[in-house]
């Protein structure tokens, strides 16, 4: 029995139907001719979403992508550093003395697992730091996507690879050149050791990586002229500003700039354990959106609630047919 044919037999009820039922209209929604945004918050990366989402994005099943930074940067972490990471099946046992011990070993933990400061995080800075300071020299500005699409492209990490490529999700992206946008990329690792280069002086324009309101320029330009031939749906996965920044494009075009008759999204899907009654937007029911001119009456609307590193996978296999 395939992943799809378990799906439909099995997942009958509650959070099992909502996700055969999101599955479905993503099915749907690109046989009608549609495009899809992702979004990624939380430690997807982390969780190796790759093995599911670099075949999605290969397939054209993906058409954009908005991560946060650390997911941007974790895939690339995994990719050179993952026979060193450290599995803490335990982790909700563990003392202050024992995280201070991790923190001794140079072993930054999320969750469950500890990324390794010195074969994953410093390993980047070395080639990206490059990459910044070259760019710099030629007064030229890139996106951070742009900056890892370009390292990766290069070559220049091939020689540490300890994951086959195929199941980096920014490689399969930086092969398409998937349109991409990374709101509040300072936030992440990378981005507080640029901060740190720009203030010691290693990189003299602190505008040689662009930032938020330039992504969301580039991706009101990019939202008008595909919404203008396709139909846009909008799958997130977990909340936070992966998937605030860009679900906010239809009514600054419509309210903020005036433009007339901007085409809502067409389908949104959302995978998330927030609770709404906290005031929580990320876990805000989508009818909300209604009222915030960013989803319309009709349309197809589903959330999941549940844990996103089980059920993104089981989506994608979805959609994917396997």
């Amino acid at each position: 029995m395939s992943v799809t044919q378990f799906i439909d037999h099995h997942f009958r009820h509650f959070n099992a139907a909502a996700l055969k039922d999101a599955a479905a209209g993503y099915q749907a929604h690109l046989r009608n001719g549609g495009k899809m945004l992702i979004t990624l918050a939380g430690a997807m990366s982390t969780a190796e979403i790759g093995l599911s989402l670099a075949e999605m994005i290969r397939r054209d099943k993906v058409h954009a992508i908005s991560c946060t930074g650390a997911n941007l940067e974790e895939d690339v972490f995994n990719l050179v550093a993952h026979d060193h990471y450290v599995r803490i099946p335990n982790y909700r046992d563990l003392t202050p003395q024992d995280e201070a011990a991790l923190l001794e070993r140079h072993l930054n933990r999320v969750t469950d697992t500890c990324i390794p400061e010195e074969e994953a995080i410093r390993r980047i800075e070395k080639v990206i730091l490059e990459e910044w300071q070259d760019a710099d020299r030629r007064g030229e500005a890139y996106f951070p996507h742009e900056f890892l699409y370009r390292i990766l492209l290069s070559g220049k990490l091939a020689p540490h690879y300890q994951i086959d490529p195929a199941n980096s999700w920014l490689m399969a992206a930086a092969e398409k050149n998937l349109p991409m946008i990374v709101p509040g990329w300072e936030d992440s690792t990378l981005g507080n050791i640029y901060a740190a280069h720009v203030i010691k002086g290693d990189v003299k324009n602190v505008h040689t990586v662009k930032t938020g309101i330039q992504y969301m320029q580039f991706f009101a330009s990019w939202y008008l002229s595909q919404a203008e031939k396709y139909p846009l749906g909008f799958f997130q996965i977990g909340g936070g500003i992966a998937g605030d920044f860009p679900i906010c494009v239809v009514p600054m075009l419509a309210q903020d700039l005036h433009y007339e008759n901007v085409p809502l999204w067409e389908y949104f899907c959302q995978i998330s354990d927030s609770t709404t009654s906290y005031g929580s937007y990320s876990g805000a029911v989508p009818n909300e959106k209604i009222t915030w001119g960013k989803l319309g009456l009709d349309t197809p609307k589903f959330i999941i609630e549940s844990d996103a590193s089980i059920v993104a996978p089981l989506v994608f296999a979805y959609v994917l047919g396997w």
